[in-house]
C-alpha cells in the first residue's frame, strides 16, 4: 500500500489490484449513476461508439500530505466527429490576473475568502447531441452487445466544459448575479449595503465578500443543484497558497516551486542570487543546440507560471522564451539558473496589506540598442503605449466591477 501510495496507475488492470483504487472507481461510478450520466441501448447500426478509459490521481494538500485517491472515467472524445457528436466546444476560464485582483481588494476591504469545489462539475452540462459510448471497464451492462447512450457531458467530451459553463452561468443569472464584461467567470452582486464576487475556474470556485449570509445562500443553491463541497476559507487555489493575518494577505507557490525543483533534478544544487548572470546577454548564440526541446518548452512553461507570484523572475522568463524554437545549451543552462535562484527562497510570493490604497501601476523598461542580434531595442522588452493601455483597462475595468 505504501509504495502505491504516491503513484498513479496507468491502466484499470493495474489499479484494480488496490483497494484505495477500487474504492475511488466504485465512487465514480456511484456518482455517474445517481446523475443518470447515460442509459444503457442496443448499439444502434451505422454507429460507432467512442470509447472510455479511467485516468487515476492522487490529490495532495498544500503541505504534500495525501488528501484522497481520485478516480476519473473519461471518454476518448478524440474519437468525437464535429458536425455529429459536437459543435461549441469553447469555455472561459478565471484568468489568474483576475484571481490576484479579488484576493488583493479582499485583503483591503477585509472581505470573507471561501473556497468551493464542484462535484464532478463535467456531468452536469445537458446534451443536445447524441453521443454514444462503449461499455467502461469496471462496469456490466443489462444486457449484451449494448453500449452508453449519454445523456449528460462526460469528462474527455469536446463539449463537457462548455456545457458545464451554460448551466452555471444560467444558473447564478438567474440567482440574480450579474457577469463580468473583463471577464466572463466573474459573477458580482450587489444588493443593498453587501457585495459578494463569484469567481469560477472550471469546478473550482471562489467566493468573496461581505455577507456571510449570501455565502450561505449562494452555497446551498449550489449544492442543491451541483453537490458541491465546502472548503472553506481560501487557502489553495490553482497553484497558490494563501495565507491570511491580520495585516494582510499573502500568495505564493511554494510547493510549485519544490516540486519545479524536484523536476529539474535540482533540488541539491546551490542556491543562485540572482536570476540572471549580469555579465551574460540572452541571444542567439553559437552554443550547440540542446536536443530536448519539448523539456525546454516544459521548464519555460511553469518558469512563465511561477510568474504569477514571483515577478522578480519576469524578465528573466520572457528573455528565455524567446527560443523555445530552438534553444541552446546557454538557454537551458541560464534556465537553470533562474530554477536555482527559485531554491533561495521558494516560499517568497505576493503581499496585499490590508492598510494600503487601492492603486493600479504599471512598469516598462527598455534596453535601447543593447539586443545582441538585432543591435536595436528589442518589441519584446518595451510595452508599446497601445497594448500596455489595453492591459490598463482591462485591469481597471476589473477592479470597478469589484468595488
Amino acid at each position: 500500500m505504501s509504495i502505491i501510495a504516491h503513484s498513479e496507475p496507468s491502466s484499470y488492470k493495474e489499479a484494480s489490484k488496490f483497494q484505495c483504487w477500487i474504492e475511488a472507481m466504485n465512487a465514480e461510478i456511484t456518482a455517474l449513476k445517481q446523475n443518470k450520466t447515460w442509459v444503457y441501448v442496443d448499439q444502434p447500426a451505422h454507429v460507432k461508439p467512442i470509447g472510455s478509459k479511467w485516468v487515476y490521481k492522487v490529490k495532495h494538500r498544500a503541505d504534500g500530505s495525501i488528501e484522497r485517491y481520485k478516480a476519473r472515467l473519461v471518454a476518448k472524445g478524440y474519437n468525437q466527429i464535429e458536425g455529429l457528436d459536437f459543435f461549441d466546444t469553447f469555455s472561459p476560464v478565471a484568468k489568474i490576473t483576475t484571481v490576484r485582483i479579488l484576493i488583493a481588494l479582499a485583503s483591503l476591504k477585509s472581505w470573507h475568502l471561501h473556497q468551493l469545489d464542484v462535484n464532478n462539475a463535467f456531468l452536469h452540462g445537458e446534451l443536445q447531441e447524441d453521443v454514444y459510448m462503449t461499455i467502461p471497464e469496471g462496469v456490466v451492462a443489462p444486457k449484451p452487445n449494448q453500449v452508453c447512450k449519454l445523456l449528460k457531458s462526460l469528462y474527455g467530451l469536446k463539449q463537457a466544459s462548455r456545457k458545464w459553463y451554460e448551466r452555471l452561468t444560467s444558473l447564478l443569472v438567474q440567482q440574480g448575479y450579474t457577469q463580468s464584461t473583463s471577464d466572463y467567470s466573474l459573477f458580482t452582486l450587489k444588493h443593498d449595503h453587501s457585495f459578494t464576487a463569484l469567481l469560477v475556474y472550471v469546478d473550482d470556485i471562489i467566493l468573496a465578500g461581505d455577507s456571510l449570509s449570501e455565502f450561505a445562500r449562494i452555497k446551498q443553491i449550489l449544492d442543491r443543484e451541483f453537490k458541491i463541497k465546502d472548503l472553506g476559507q481560501l487557502k489553495y487555489f490553482l497553484g497558490l497558497e494563501v495565507a491570511h493575518s491580520q495585516s494582510g494577505i499573502s500568495i505564493c507557490q511554494r510547493k510549485y516551486c519544490l516540486d519545479l525543483l524536484k523536476d529539474t533534478g535540482l533540488i541539491g544544487s546551490k542556491p543562485a542570487p540572482t536570476p540572471l548572470d549580469h555579465s551574460t546577454k540572452i541571444h542567439q548564440d553559437s552554443s550547440a543546440a540542446y536536443e530536448d526541446i519539448g523539456g525546454y518548452r516544459r521548464l519555460i512553461g511553469k518558469l512563465l507560471y511561477l510568474t504569477t507570484t514571483r515577478p522578480d523572475i519576469s524578465f528573466a522568463t520572457q528573455q528565455l522564451s524567446q527560443f523555445l524554437s530552438s534553444p541552446t545549451i546557454t538557454h537551458y543552462d541560464t534556465a537553470c539558473r533562474v530554477v536555482r535562484y527559485l531554491k533561495g527562497t521558494p516560499g517568497r510570493g505576493l503581499f496585499s496589506p490590508r492598510s494600503s490604497s487601492l492603486q493600479l501601476l504599471g512598469f516598462a523598461d527598455a534596453d535601447w540598442a543593447n539586443c545582441l542580434d538585432s543591435w536595436r531595442a528589442k518589441k519584446q522588452n518595451t510595452v508599446s503605449r497601445s497594448s500596455f493601455e489595453a492591459e490598463y483597462r482591462a485591469l481597471s475595468t476589473a477592479a470597478c466591477e469589484l468595488q
